[in-house]
């Protein structure tokens, strides 16, 4: 689930100015609808979500879609919120089918992986995607598996959780770079390159793109815009190292007033980007408040700032928490701190010195606590280990 956003963005970037084709069909059979069942393909740009076709499903189960193309790229087809499939829209009409409607007694959010007929395109995506469905199966697997186990506390059980995870991601992470290393003769490699790991893969991606660009004009001009992306996004992490001053923005507090994190300097801040539908959001507010207490009167503060798209959603869910430190909200659903703050899954928490500078990214739990009176105590501040695969919390789906 990490970095979905950052790559969803990416890959939106590469195709601008393009034109492939005017329209790409998909079509396909859907086993199971209900009256009005609809078949639509998005394409999102980092947060958000742009439906570029839809239809409903025909009485007989058939579907047929015109998708317009102004860049070759990635999207999402969608069965009626059941079942999805990213595919890469440039030159290949497409025959999907999907099973549809969930008809099982307990319905669980764990659709069968669907399969693209197309072009040579769409033959890797079927091949990332199956990849990625493999992986997630994993993570319930070992998610299952830990849970079942009996251990001597919760935290080596955590402790092994995490350590599966990480294996599991670069498990997934080696069958990317297999990809990217043989299937650089399309322009959908540039998927599987999003999901490689920055300076690490360095030297496979330069190759992959040395080779891709010579496919033909539309390659070249996808290559030059995706280093283009890949060089903005590097400038912006760099913003986010840990030292460096805190993004500036705005959010509205409870009584309409503007709030931001400049407004803190002076004391250790621990900012907390949260929302009501986050479930381990809500799951870390415990903890929140037990360290609220025990850094009050200390030169400490707090900030919780929703990105909930509905802010009477975040009023509610502020009463039902009774946080009693400052609280925010910002109105585009978090747009703006998300890119600002170069995330895409939440909780987000940080820990900002003094003076306003990153002091540490992507705490949770004690860390929190250690971060805080690492900070108060003057302790040079370190870059946080990545956290393994499925431990991002809610991504930004």
């Amino acid at each position: 689930m990490r970095k979905r956003s950052a790559l969803w963005a990416i890959l939106a970037m590469i195709g601008l100015g393009l034109n492939a084709q005017n329209t790409v069909t998909i079509k396909g059979n859907v086993k199971f609808i209900e009256d009005g069942f609809k078949v639509s393909v998005v394409q999102r740009d980092g947060t958000s979500k742009k439906v570029l076709a839809e239809t409903t499903v025909n009485p007989d189960h058939t579907y047929s879609v015109e998708v317009p193309v102004e860049m070759p790229g990635q999207a999402i087809v969608d069965c009626g919120h059941w079942q999805s499939v990213n595919v890469w829209l440039e030159d290949e009409n497409l025959d999907i089918d999907f099973r549809g409607l969930d008809t099982a007694k307990v319905k669980i959010k764990n659709p069968p992986y669907v399969y693209i007929r197309g072009g040579k395109n769409n033959d890797l995506m079927n091949l990332i995607n199956f990849e990625s469905y493999r992986s997630y199966q994993r993570m319930i697997a070992i998610s299952q598996a830990a849970y079942r186990a009996k251990f001597q506390d919760d935290k080596e059980k955590q402790k092994l959780s995490v350590s599966m995870y990480d294996m599991s991601g670069d498990n997934l992470t080696a069958y990317m770079r297999f990809l990217t290393e043989h299937y650089a003769d399309r322009n959908s490699v540039l998927v599987a390159i999003a999901n490689l790991r920055g300076d690490q893969d360095q030297a496979l991606v330069d190759e992959a793109l040395a080779k891709l660009e010579k496919q033909s004009a539309v390659s070249k001009t996808l290559v030059d815009n995706y280093k283009k992306a890949q060089a903005e996004k590097k400038e912006r992490m760099e913003r986010m190292k840990e030292g460096k001053p805190a993004p500036a923005f705005v959010c509205q507090n409870p009584k309409g007033k503007n709030l931001s994190p400049a407004d803190f300097k002076g004391k250790v801040l621990v900012l907390d980007f949260w929302a009501s539908w986050c479930g381990p959001c809500r799951q870390e507010i415990p903890n929140m408040k037990k360290f609220y207490e025990e850094f009050k009167g200390q030169d400490v503060e707090f900030l919780s700032v929703s990105i909930d798209a509905k802010e009477a959603a975040w009023r509610k869910a502020m009463k039902e928490e009774n946080m009693a430190w400052p609280q925010g909200w910002v109105k585009d659903a978090g747009k703006e701190v998300m890119s600002l703050y170069q995330f895409g899954g939440i909780p987000f928490i940080l820990v900002l010195d003094k003076d306003g500078n990153i002091y540490k990214k992507n705490v949770r739990g004690e860390g929190i606590k250690n971060a805080v009176q690492d900070c108060l105590n003057g302790k040079k501040a370190s870059a946080p280990k990545a956290i393994g695969m499925g431990m991002m919390g809610a991504a930004m789906m």
